[in-house]
């Protein structure tokens, strides 16, 4: 260590350097200040303050970091919102134009309503491809799929891929439907003054397809017998091929109280996992998982299943009995005289046929028939009557039917393994039990279970937004299902002759599925999802926003300075500073004969 020599005198002109010096760095860290409007250029030189500015910009980085989040995701919100809105739009003005046409009667209006429906079903395609920065928005997480396949795809399918459309399922399913008779797979048959009719013989025919029995009855019941015999459930057991794998899925359609029918996907799962709602456990053998699966269906009358092979689940009808019914025509029926036959159908609705005795009757005539010379000549002629106005039932309500019935199965299909459109199976009298590989999947994106779960937003520390969606969500097939279900039909023959009650038919059920009934999803319930996301996220931004302002107020004094006050401060120092300069160099040159002088 060195030591100076000290002089004597010298202490004095220390200190003044030593202060000057202090005065210069206090200077140039004001003009820095003022310059840049910081207190420092590092957090150390804020000193014990550091701490506050540290937390606080971790914090609006955070504010930031939110607000960018949810600027983005409001884009896509609206742009959701928008093609939900023209869907519903879509949708009023297809059941508006079916409506109109309807109660006009005009002949022309039906090939225009048809046309209306296949270029709001082309629009409906276009709002459901939509993308937002890149993602399509309603393909769920995969959101670099275009989810739905063109209209054209839709109608016809792919012949080049060896893919079915919806036109291809309506024409089987309404082949099923009528049966070879073409009177709803009825058996007629003619005795010695009776009339009798009864439902299919096979039990899976008659738990899908056609008309079933629901009553019958008499006005004159002494003349004009009615009988009416019930029909009876079958048993149905169910069976795997080999042990479905845990995640395997199964589609089972079930029988409802009314006479329609649901579609329940259900999955098949390990351990406590099996007992959850949509799932069936799977047991030690095949066997149990089948009984799991039965059990699992809480006693609903199964019309079909499917699944992918494997597990190839299958079942088998048996038991059972047809309903059937018995006309009985005696020698003092008499003019006026009618009976009533009610039929049900596999979506939920009736048709109610009633014949009434006449002089003289058309023999194409579906509401009236002759009175004979004999008991036996009325029979024939109500037999002839019957099988007219069956044939035509089934050639109006049950069509229109089976149009719904497939466009809703087809707008079903989904690309899970298994789950694909049912088509009728190769006899005729059930459905496949086998997934099809031959007909279009129609929507391409995720499939699951909570469509809005598949995009989240963080809009806080602890808060986030659901903003996904899915374009196989139930308001928006039934919806396709609806629209197309028009759009696929053609009611005008060759001749230019009109299907008026056929178009009627198919009106009232097209603006059925365009309508949701009670417990089903409707397009205004999914327009209030985002509508509510986007108030939440306005909410969250506005929250955020403030919060960010709020630091960032509490920042001032401690990252920054008032440049008036710094300002003020600067120009003293400089008048200490100068100051001191001029005393300093006034003192540097005084000397003992200078002073003596």
């Amino acid at each position: 260590m060195t030591i100076s020599a000290f002089a004597a005198g010298t202490y004095r002109f220390d200190r003044q350097s030593a202060s000057l010096v202090g005065m210069k760095n206090q200077l140039d860290g004001l003009a820095q200040q003022l310059s840049t409007g910081r207190t420092a250029e590092t957090y150390g030189g804020l000193g014990v303050a550091r701490t506050t500015s540290l937390s606080a910009h971790a914090a609006i980085s955070a504010q930031d970091g939110y607000v960018a989040a949810i600027s983005s995701a409001e884009t896509r919100v609206k742009l959701t919102s928008a093609s939900l809105t023209q869907l519903k739009s879509l949708s009023d003005n297809t059941r508006s134009s079916i409506s109109g046409n309807v109660t006009s009667r005009n002949e022309k209006l039906p090939a225009t309503t048809v046309q209306l429906a296949a270029n709001n079903l082309a629009a409906a395609v276009d709002a459901l491809n939509q993308q937002a920065g890149g993602v399509y928005v309603f393909s769920g997480r995969a959101t670099e799929t275009q989810p739905v396949v063109s209209q054209e795809a839709i109608m016809n399918g792919i012949p080049a891929e060896g893919l079915d459309g919806l036109k291809a399922l309506i024409a089987e399913q309404k082949k099923a439907d009528l049966g070879p008779s073409g009177n709803g797979r009825l058996i007629q048959g003619t005795g010695t003054r009776t009339v009798s009719l009864s439902e299919d013989a096979n039990p899976e025919a008659r738990a899908n397809f056609g008309f079933t029995l629901m009553a019958a009855s008499s006005s004159n019941s002494a003349s004009l017998g009615a009988t009416f015999f019930a029909g009876a459930k079958p048993d149905v057991a169910l069976n795997f091929a080999q042990q479905p794998a845990d995640g395997a899925q199964v589609r089972v359609v079930v029988q409802l109280a009314d006479g329609s029918q649901k579609t329940l996907d259900l999955t098949a799962r390990a351990g406590e996992a099996g007992n959850a709602a949509g799932a069936f456990a799977i047991g030690n053998t095949a066997a149990e998982t089948a009984a799991n699966l039965k059990r699992a269906l809480g006693g609903a009358d199964i019309a079909s299943v499917q699944s992918a092979n494997p597990p190839g689940v299958t079942a088998t009808f048996s038991n059972g009995q047809a309903a059937s019914t018995v006309f009985t025509v005696g020698s003092g029926i008499a003019a006026g005289d009618a009976i009533t036959l009610k039929l049900g159908l596999h979506d939920g609705t009736t048709r109610t046929i009633t014949l009434t005795a006449a002089e003289t009757a058309a023999s194409t005539s579906t509401t009236t028939f002759a009175l004979g010379a004999t008991p036996d000549d009325t029979t024939a002629n109500l037999s002839r009557a019957l099988q007219n106005a069956l044939t035509s039932a089934a050639n109006t309500d049950l069509s229109a039917s089976s149009t719904a019935r497939a466009s809703l199965n087809f707008f079903e299909g989904s690309p899970v393994a298994g789950l694909s459109p049912r088509r009728v199976a190769a006899d005729g009298n059930g459905y496949a039990e086998t997934a099809s590989a031959k007909t279009l999947i129609w929507y391409k994106g995720d499939t699951a279970a909570d469509p809005r779960a598949t995009a989240t937003v963080q809009a806080g520390t602890s808060r986030t937004v659901a903003i996904g969606a899915q374009a196989n969500e139930e308001a928006i097939r039934r919806t396709l299902a609806g629209i197309a279900a028009m759009a696929a039909e053609s009611f005008t023959s060759g001749t230019g002759a009109v299907d008026t009650a056929r178009y009627e038919a198919v009106s009232n059920r097209a603006s059925s599925l365009l309508t949701a009934g009670e417990n089903q999803q409707s397009l205004e319930q999914l327009g209030t999802d985002f509508g509510l996301a986007a108030s939440s996220m306005a909410n969250a931004k506005a929250v955020a926003n403030t919060t960010k302002a709020t630091l960032e107020a509490s920042l001032d004094g401690v990252d920054t300075v008032s440049t008036e006050e710094v300002a003020a401060k600067l120009l003293s120092l400089q008048t200490q500073l100068q100051a001191s300069y001029k005393v300093t160099s006034i003192l540097s040159e005084m000397s003992l004969v200078n002073y003596l002088r």
